[in-house]
């Protein structure tokens, strides 16, 4: 299924990693860990730079690991397509775990299943490896907050 290309992105690659950088200072101590690679029209892609503080025993990524960056593509998507808003918060997220991951980069593909007022329901398949198989695939839900220009906290 296509992403929903009728929703433009109000942020560019570059202000979304900086945003990200600015809202979660602790996400990348030590290090570029995740970054949004690209921001196009109902999408993106994030990475994880996988290495040895993410493995469990067995030399796998672990599942958290994973789970981040699937929450990240989500957060990524509602601060790029709903509006540049750090407190949009998930509501829901689901993963499975199909394949093991290694040290290296890990990509997850986000798309907009559904945008409205105050929810947005995405999907994103993470993939992994040099024949970049799927290692989890993921569908969540974030709230956009309402706008507060009529409603200040």
């Amino acid at each position: 299924m296509p992403a929903q290309t009728t929703h433009q992105p109000s942020l560019t690659t570059q202000e979304a990693n900086e945003l990200l950088g600015s809202v979660y200072p602790q996400l990348n101590e030590g290090g570029r860990t995740y970054e949004v690679l690209d921001v196009f029209s109902g999408g993106c892609t994030v990475r994880l730079n996988a290495d040895e503080r993410h493995l469990r025993p067995g030399g796998t990524v672990s599942g958290p690991t994973l789970f981040t960056l699937a929450d990240i593509g989500g957060y990524v998507l509602a601060l790029t397509h709903a509006g540049a808003d750090p407190l949009s918060v998930t509501v829901n997220l689901n993963i499975n775990f199909m394949r093991k991951a290694g040290i290296g980069p890990i990509d997850g593909h986000c798309r907009i299943l559904k945008l409205g007022r105050s929810l947005m329901v995405f999907d994103i398949d993470i993939v992994a490896g040099a024949d970049g198989h799927s290692v989890s695939h993921a569908t969540g839900t974030y709230s956009i907050p309402p706008s507060r220009k009529n409603n200040p906290a």
